[in-house]
């Protein structure tokens, strides 16, 4: 899997690469299992801070993603299931999202269709039995 960062971004370079781990096992680019390189390896790959990445890794940790182990590193963790937590955080970032898009003039119907061309593009459905 290519990790890509914009260092220009107003994204913190964490969240840039936490989103890219989440989008690579939502593709099946990463599978269930499959070993991270470990954070010195990685800081390398990408050219960043050793810290940058511990972050990032914690939060996929903490979010259920990925499990670390001292031994074997971190590795993709089997697909958790849908929790209140993960619900409201959803609510919440769509309320944004869709207000957003709206303030900027886009309908209701434009907004769903793109929502449905992005899901059928990041070929999400496939992963997990459809059950994201």
């Amino acid at each position: 899997m290519i990790i890509k960062l914009n260092t220009t971004s107003a994204t913190p370079i964490y969240v840039q690469l936490r989103n890219q781990i989440v989008i690579g096992i939502g593709r099946g680019d990463l599978k269930i299992g499959q070993g991270l390189p470990t954070v010195r390896q990685m800081a390398e790959d990408i050219g960043i801070n050793m810290m940058t990445v511990t972050k990032a890794y914690t939060i996929l940790k903490n979010e259920g993603f990925i499990e670390i182990d001292r031994r074997h590193g971190a590795k993709v963790k089997p697909t958790a299931l849908l929790t209140g937590d993960f619900t409201e955080k959803i609510e919440s970032e769509l309320a944004l999202l869709i207000t957003e898009s709206s303030l900027k003039g886009i309908e209701k119907e434009h907004f769903l269709k793109l929502c449905d061309e992005m899901f059928d593009r990041l070929n999400i459905s496939s992963i997990a039995g459809g059950n994201i």
